[in-house]
């Protein structure tokens, strides 16, 4: 007789073997999926004996995750600031990490009063702008991505959310020509071309598009950072996520630029992960801070 746990024991071996990181938690998150039971009460079931339906479909995931897909592709969602995103090859896959910036945005349009427009810049999956919406229903927003994939993905979440937003294709800003917003949130490509080919083999699952930030990882900021305050209203906020180690040439960026209250926000290894800058302004203000 097949248990929870004895499946759960020797699938967490297997993933062990094949270099696959946290592979009790893959296994137990594999397993909870098609039995609907949380992952903790079943890696403790030594009585339940589980169906031959069950077992045939768990080993048609493991397969999958000894191959190195991701966990998150396997299981075709991933929660994210409290909602549930599908998500698949299409797109990045949404990571704790990025909701620092959507937190952030939440603190800084607590506070607004007003019609408030919203561009998520290079959107994938529509994790942020999605989040936002979700958060403040009457924000005008707009998912803007240059893949035809990823904004096909995006559109499909917006209706699993029952959110009304605007989905735009392009290369960038050319997507949204002419428009405005009060804020823009984005997280571009930023991994240097040299080191996408030595990334862990779930991330080189992903969209490598999604991934390669040109030679210093800089292409996307820099085309950014000197078009944005084009496109964004008097006073309004540029939020961006990093790379580890970018936070000062982006901020160069943004300082030269113009850019005025630049700040950053620290991950849990304490890596500046978010800055958040405000549109130039007549007086640009030269002061930095880490949160």
């Amino acid at each position: 007789m097949t248990t929870p746990r004895s499946l759960l024991l020797e699938a967490a071996s297997q993933l062990r073997k094949a270099g696959v990181p946290d592979p009790v938690y893959d296994a137990a998150w594999m397993l909870s999926s098609l039995c609907g039971r949380p992952p903790l009460a079943l890696r403790l079931d030594e009585e339940t004996r589980l169906s031959d339906a069950v077992l045939r479909d768990f080993q048609g995931m493991m397969a999958r995750r000894l191959e190195r897909v991701p966990l998150q592709y396997i299981l075709k969602e991933v929660p994210f600031c409290g909602f549930v995103f599908r998500t698949d090859a299409r797109a990045l896959i949404p990571r704790p990490e990025t909701e620092l910036m959507c937190l952030w945005a939440k603190e800084l349009l607590a506070g607004w009063r007003g019609a408030v427009t919203l561009l998520d810049l290079c959107c994938g999956s529509g994790c942020i702008g999605l989040t936002m919406k979700g958060w403040f229903p009457s924000l005008d927003v707009t998912l803007s991505d240059l893949s035809r994939d990823a904004l096909s993905l995006a559109e499909e979440n917006a209706c699993r959310l029952g959110c009304e937003v605007r989905l735009v294709q392009g290369d960038l800003f050319r997507a949204v020509s002419g428009k405005r917003f009060h804020m823009i949130l984005s997280n571009p490509p930023y991994i240097p071309s040299d080191q996408c080919a030595s990334l862990q083999p779930e991330v080189l699952r992903e969209p490598i598009a999604a991934l390669d930030g040109g030679p210093d990882g800089m292409d996307f900021y820099r085309r950014i950072v000197s078009d944005a305050a084009d496109h964004l209203e008097e006073d309004g906020w540029l939020l961006m996520e990093l790379g580890d180690g970018e936070a000062e040439t982006v901020c160069g960026l943004l300082d030269k630029a113009a850019f005025r209250q630049i700040s950053f926000r620290r991950d849990a290894l304490s890596v500046n992960r978010i800055v958040c800058s405000r549109a130039p302004g007549r007086k640009a203000c030269h002061g930095k801070k880490t949160d």
